[in-house]
């Protein structure tokens, strides 16, 4: 039954529709000294998404098309700048574990490596819980690595909180959602994890 067809009071165990506010972000390679894995001051972060290629075949006068491959879209989360822990940092330092340093001399070699990159950051998480705290959906990145970096900007006649912003590249994502049961599925298939490989 639609969420608005049923009255709340006759039934309190009926469910909210999925909200927006409600989401946590894992980047679970920051460790404790820094603040932890759970990103408390995230304060946007976008779902994994991705295209499917198609590839065109024409005979006579008809054009059809095929599926192809798979490519997974950059995901963009937004963060406020703590002072603890100093998120600034905290990247910075992700980024040095990921293999870059400014070159000193002509000994400086040492470069990025998609090992250390993904290592660096750890695995990423993004879950969407419900009003008691629960997962409805969590999306797990696989080999994620920082692209791009923000530090945000600041200005004389701004009172925001200064907010950074950090783009994720990843392989692929992975879904596992929760029913209202509690139980896992994924649309009539049955299977706890979806995009999963």
């Amino acid at each position: 039954m639609p969420f608005w067809s049923e009255n709340f009071g006759q039934d309190p165990t009926m469910k909210d529709p999925k909200r927006k506010f409600r989401f946590t972000v894992e980047f679970q390679g920051i460790q404790s000294p820094q603040g932890g894995a759970m990103l408390w001051y995230a304060k946007t972060a976008a779902k994994p998404s991705f295209q499917i290629a198609a590839a065109e075949h024409k005979y006579l006068n008809h054009t059809f098309y095929y599926p192809g491959s798979v490519t997974w879209q950059d995901v963009a989360i937004t963060l406020v700048d703590p002072v603890n822990p100093d998120m600034a940092a905290t990247l910075s330092d992700i980024v040095v574990l990921s293999g870059y340093t400014p070159p000193a001399d002509s000994t400086s070699l040492s470069t990025m490596s998609k090992a250390k990159a993904a290592g660096a950051l750890g695995t990423v998480i993004v879950t969407q819980i419900d009003s008691d705290g629960n997962d409805l959906e969590q999306w797990t990145l696989w080999n994620a690595f920082m692209t791009e970096i923000k530090y945000g900007d600041l200005e004389y006649g701004g009172d925001d909180l200064t907010e950074m912003s950090v783009t994720l590249k990843y392989d692929w994502a992975r879904l596992k959602t929760s029913g209202t049961d509690g139980s896992s599925t994924v649309a009539n298939t049955g299977a706890k994890e979806f995009f999963s490989v």
